[in-house]
């Protein structure tokens, strides 16, 4: 990894995800008059004319964002797609376009990323967002998926985070932490199914919860009240 092998290392956990992006792009400079804002707000943001532009990326891994054992595929290329939007509308933008790269592995069929797709494909619809490019390519461990979404708004109407000021009123929709109980719920359950492949969880009890962290790609994509059903795979059938 090192010439040296003696090169001193630190552990990135004690940075964080934060305190790394920090360490790591502190000595980037802006040079081109075009870039208005660059890393530190929910979308770089660039001047094209009387236009501002957001550019904005996130990837998802798979065992660190998602876990198949319950995240449904097209649901999956839903949230992908969402999850950089509300980046450009966290600036009160409007998003226009999206790249889409995959890394797959060889366990995933044709089959399985055409669900993935149409997944983006019905964001892409619903937000009338463009897919206009990405990338594929192998993968050793699994599913990555990464999106970069581009969006745009009138000169001078982009909302940066420095525009927020001490005694601003913060307005939260859902229930913080819903999200975080329904993937407890859902991951005992598949604890369970690991014991008993037979074991077909009863969600009902908890369906507030248990689709609390994808309760907006469910409504666009079967509606609150579709059940869930563990396959013979272990993933659940839609």
């Amino acid at each position: 990894m090192f010439e040296d092998k003696d090169h001193p290392s630190t552990d990135l956990g004690k940075l964080g995800e934060f305190g790394l992006i920090r360490h790591l792009t502190q000595h980037l400079e802006l040079r081109q008059p075009t870039t208005l804002e660059g890393i530190g707000d929910d979308a770089a943001l660039l001047a094209i004319g009387d236009t501002e532009v957001a550019v904005t990326t996130d990837m998802l891994v798979e065992g660190v964002h998602f876990d198949l054992g319950y995240a449904p595929l097209k649901h999956l290329g839903y949230k992908a797609m969402i999850v950089n939007l509300s980046d450009v509308y966290a600036m009160n933008m409007q998003a226009t376009q999206a790249t889409v790269s995959l890394a797959v592995s060889n366990r995933f069929p044709l089959e399985a990323l055409e669900e993935l797709y149409a997944g983006i494909v019905l964001a892409g619809k619903i937000y009338g967002v463009d897919v206009v490019g990405g990338d594929t390519t192998s993968s050793n461990k699994g599913l990555i998926i990464s999106v970069t979404a581009i969006g745009q708004a009138p000169k001078g109407t982009a909302v940066r985070r420095s525009g927020a000021k001490p005694n601003d009123l913060l307005v939260v929709s859902g229930d913080i932490g819903g999200a975080y109980l329904g993937l407890q719920v859902l991951r005992r359950e598949q604890e369970v199914f690991k014991v008993n492949p037979r074991h077909q969880p009863d969600l009902e009890p908890y369906s507030y919860p248990a689709h609390g962290h994808d309760r907006h790609q469910r409504r666009a994509l079967i509606g609150d009240s579709a059940p869930v059903r563990i396959g013979a795979a272990g993933l659940p059938v839609v």
